[in-house]
């Protein structure tokens, strides 16, 4: 999971790059590995700055100064396979043809022919593991068939709408022209987020600034109005002469990704039409008639709520004010601790709920506790959660979610390696509260889910709830694949990536090798080697200046 952000003024003199910076602090929740801006400034030239670590720590004074120009591209990024090298951090820019930045988030699940098509047919080099420099590549192709010394709308939606034929899987991108403006779209499932917004122009007269972003959040606190989500399979290009939009691929199911509701997205964000906190409210209450229907069968009696922060808060203050219980702040937050979900590998996951978390006896000794936290994925933190709770006193520990059993590999960019690494798989309700270490937990039903994010958009019909049902929105996702991206992602695999292998490519959680046999894995990998030459090797001299000094 990323964030991107693409912003154009409407004022070429005014420089975008601070703007842009204060847009990805406000997605840092999205991505906490590394981050990136590129500019476009003066005869169209690109102006960089990307590297490993927070916002607050790349983009200091003196790096946001050297990002000359009046639009640019932003990306904040997480891992889920592959390699953290610097050299991964987005944008990626490639310069034929016309000099192209883009910022992805989602995954590809068909690298691998795509991968062949650059080496046999394109004759590009793909020189990192991440998928998202091959979507770039993907797009730059598509445009260099023009053949054309200058390119208009026209070509640009053309392409765009090769892309869409050629790619399957979840891509949200922002991408920059040199000199021309900035292109937006989004898969035609629009799995991943992706909206728009604009204001008057900070430099006074009739224009428009325009931005995209992941959030709506980042609209608001920068003062765009108007706010619209980018449409399904839609592409939309904007210059400082215009707008430009048009519906690029073919009608498919619009299924947005229920998890950015549960989890991943800020509460004051909307997304598809649908207000992230209003939805967890509704979660909360739906969950508190789940959770009242079980303790009632159980015979269990609940003394106070406690929300693990913060996701879960909302939910948990309306749960209990429905079921008329205390609502208590049992579990304080060291607030300069990134978030467990997004960290790289399990044993740095463990080793952090403690240092992020600290439970008050007072609130936990003598008591029947009802702990409602917004999902347990690979169980890590809620064991560790539980036995704090017990550690300071509490009598019965019940665990309460607000999403449903996570029991599948999410494959469209979300972190849930492999399916025997999620504490649900193949286990029962009274299982995993055993793993856990629960006195019992209680899951929040598939239907009342999907109820409580329909009933602010009814014109969503479907969403996709892979990691609950198995059901991939996309096709093309088979135990073949599974198999061989639950290889690559596994957190033992992650550390210890192949130099050059396609195994590798992956970027940002998924294109993993699909084959039908060894021999055909082989082959799949000598094809990578001759695409790809030795991947991880770029540094801050190609393509662009780095900004950023990694000394």
């Amino acid at each position: 999971m990323c964030g991107i952000l693409g912003l154009l003024l409407h004022d070429p003199t005014i420089d975008a790059a601070s703007e842009i910076c204060e847009g990805l602090a406000l997605l840092q929740h999205r991505g906490q590995d590394a981050c990136g801006i590129v500019t476009c400034g003066p005869k169209g030239r690109f102006y960089q700055c990307k590297a490993n670590g927070m916002v607050r720590d790349v983009f200091d004074a003196s790096a946001i100064t050297r990002l000359a120009g009046g639009m640019g591209v932003g990306h904040v990024r997480y891992p889920t396979a592959g390699s953290s090298n610097h050299a991964e951090a987005q944008p990626f820019y490639v310069n034929s043809p016309y000099g192209i930045v883009m910022a992805h988030n989602g995954n590809l699940i068909n690298t691998a022919n795509l991968l062949h098509y650059m080496d046999a047919v394109a004759h590009r080099h793909i020189n990192t593991t991440s998928d998202s420099e091959l979507l770039l590549n993907i797009f730059a192709d598509n445009l260099q068939k023009t053949g054309k010394f200058r390119i208009n709308e026209e070509d640009i939606f053309t392409a765009v709408g090769g892309l869409m034929q050629q790619v399957k899987g979840a891509y949200a991108c922002v991408a920059m022209l040199a000199g021309f403006g900035i292109i937006a779209f989004r898969d035609p499932n629009g799995i991943r987020p992706l909206g728009m917004g604009s204001r008057k122009a900070l430099g006074g007269g009739n224009g428009k600034d325009w931005l995209f972003a992941s959030e709506s959040v980042v609209a608001d606190a920068s003062g765009f109005l108007e706010w619209e989500d980018v449409r399904p399979g839609e592409a939309i290009i904007i210059t400082r002469n215009g707008v430009s939009r048009r519906q690029v691929s073919e009608p498919a199911t619009f299924a947005p990704d229920i998890f950015e509701y549960v989890y991943f997205a800020r509460p004051d964000s909307v997304l598809d039409g649908v207000s992230v906190y209003r939805s967890r409210m509704a979660m909360g209450d739906a969950l508190a008639d789940e959770v009242q229907r079980v303790l009632t069968e159980n015979k269990i009696t609940v003394d106070v709520v406690i929300p693990v922060p913060d996701t879960s808060r909302v939910a948990a203050l309306n749960l209990a004010q429905k079921l008329n219980l205390p609502y208590r702040e049992g579990f304080i937050k060291n607030r300069y601790v990134g978030r467990t979900f997004i960290m790289p590998g399990q044993q740095m996951r463990k080793k952090n709920v403690r240092r992020k978390l600290n439970a008050m006896a007072l609130e936990f000794s003598g008591k029947n506790v009802l702990i409602v936290d917004d999902s347990i994925v690979r169980g890590t933190t809620s064991k560790e959660i539980i036995q704090m709770a017990k550690d300071v006193g509490a009598k019965k520990v019940i665990v309460a979610s607000c999403a449903p059993p996570i029991r599948h590999v999410n494959v469209y960019g979300i972190d849930m390696p492999s399916r025997t690494e999620l504490v649900a798989h193949n286990r029962s309700n009274d299982e995993i509260a055993s793993a856990i270490g629960a006195d019992l937990v209680i899951f929040q039903t598939l239907p009342d889910l999907i109820a409580s994010v329909k009933q602010f958009n009814p014109s969503l019909d479907t969403f996709d709830c892979s990691v609950f049902t198995g059901e991939y929105v996309t096709g093309g996702v088979d135990e073949t694949y599974l198999m061989s991206l639950e290889n690559l992602r596994a957190d033992n695999v992650k550390s210890r990536v192949e130099l050059g292998g396609l195994g590798t490519m992956e970027g940002k959680g998924g294109g993993a090798v699909r084959h039908e046999d060894q021999e055909q894995a082989q082959e799949s990998r000598e094809i990578a080697m001759g695409c790809s030459g030795p991947m991880n090797g770029a540094d801050s001299t190609v393509g662009l200046h780095n900004s950023y000094s990694l000394s």
